[in-house]
């Protein structure tokens, strides 16, 4: 369903260069919009507005707005979207096996990250299609994150699963979804946004992530 992370023997130093690139330059354009944003009170010139909805257009934002709020839901993918490593440059071998809860509703989506992060070592609950089922797991299971697709079949959305999860068990959350304006309206509630489509190597370095931390 995706590719799994590739390895080489060149990889590395480059891979872990162009990620270390990859964040200077979000930090940059933060710092560069969050200024010029600032300094005039949410209006930005012609010439950067356009810049501002080029890079908004990417991810499918909708750019028929403010540019202050454009700039809201763009700073928010940029900053936590994982960058594509290689998985030897991931912190993965200092994190520890974890207890994931699994939520996708495309069936061939959910069997595939379940076998990737069943081959890392972590342990999967799950996978489950709809909100409903995987609250009832989390109340079963100490559950230290969860990879959660953003538009669910049934009527509670990843978002709103999330609200829960969080606020009950304290669970991590790291939206994996094709909904570019939905993860980015709600990136405050997760650790981390992947993107569809995705690698293996995205999803392992945001697992990664929080296992270092935990």
């Amino acid at each position: 369903m995706f590719d799994r992370p590739a390895v080489s023997e060149t990889a590395p130093q480059g891979r872990a260069a162009s990620a270390d690139l990859v964040s200077d330059s979000v930090e940059r354009l933060c710092r560069l919009y969050d200024s010029r944003l600032a300094e005039t009170g949410g209006a930005l010139s012609p010439e950067d507005a356009r810049e501002l909805n080029a890079m908004a257009a990417i991810y499918d934002l909708d750019t028929d707005r403010p540019a202050a709020e454009v700039w809201k839901d763009l700073r928010a993918v940029v900053t936590r979207q994982q960058p594509e490593v290689d998985p030897r440059t991931a912190p993965h071998a200092d994190a520890r096996p974890l207890t994931l809860l699994v939520v996708e509703d495309d069936a061939d989506a959910a069997a595939s990250l379940t076998e990737l992060l069943s081959e890392a070592g972590h342990s999967v609950v799950g996978p489950f299609h709809n909100a409903a089922a995987a609250e009832a797991a989390a109340a079963l299971h100490s559950i230290d994150a969860a990879l959660l697709d953003i538009n669910l079949s049934g009527e509670m959305t990843g978002v709103e699963l999330a609200q829960v999860l969080t606020a009950r068990w304290d669970v991590r959350v790291v939206f994996v979804s094709g909904d570019v304006a939905a993860a980015a309206r709600h990136a405050d509630m997760a650790e981390a946004l992947v993107l569809k489509p995705y690698n293996g190597a995205q999803i392992l370095e945001a697992v990664a992530r929080i296992g270092q931390a935990a």
